[in-house]
C-alpha cells in the first residue's frame, strides 16, 4: 500500500490549503487533482514557475531537469518534479525568490517563467 503525506499549501493571501500526495506522486498533479489552481509552465523541473518555499518538511526533487543543491539548501522545491518524503507545508508562488537565490549563487534562472 502507498503511503500518503499531507502537504499543506500557504498561498500568498493566507489562505491554506490541505492535499494528500503519494509517495511517488509528484506534489502538482496531486494539488490539481484536489481542485488547486498553482503557476507551472514546463512542468520538468526545468523553469521556476512552479517554485515554491518549503516551511516544514522532506522532499525529493530527483526528477527535475536542473535543480541544484544551493537550491535544496536555501529550502525551495520544484513541485512538477517533487515527490514528499514526510508531510510538508509550503508557500506558494515564490518563483522571483527562488530566481534571486540562484543569481547569488550565479546559477541559471530562466527568465521567460
Amino acid at each position: 500500500m502507498e503511503q500518503k503525506f499531507t502537504v499543506v499549501f500557504e498561498f500568498p493571501n493566507g489562505e491554506t490549503e490541505e492535499v494528500a500526495v503519494g509517495e511517488d506522486e509528484h506534489i502538482l498533479p496531486a494539488a490539481r487533482r484536489a481542485g488547486l489552481v498553482l503557476p507551472s509552465l514546463c512542468e520538468q523541473g526545468w523553469d521556476l514557475a512552479c517554485a515554491v518555499r518549503v516551511v516544514e518538511g522532506r522532499w525529493d526533487n530527483g526528477d527535475a531537469r536542473r535543480y541544484f543543491p544551493e537550491d535544496e539548501r536555501a529550502g525551495f522545491a520544484l513541485i512538477c518534479t517533487a515527490k514528499p518524503l514526510s508531510d510538508m507545508r509550503v508557500r506558494t508562488h515564490q518563483t522571483a525568490a527562488m530566481r534571486g537565490e540562484r543569481d547569488e549563487h550565479g546559477l541559471p534562472s530562466p527568465r521567460g517563467s
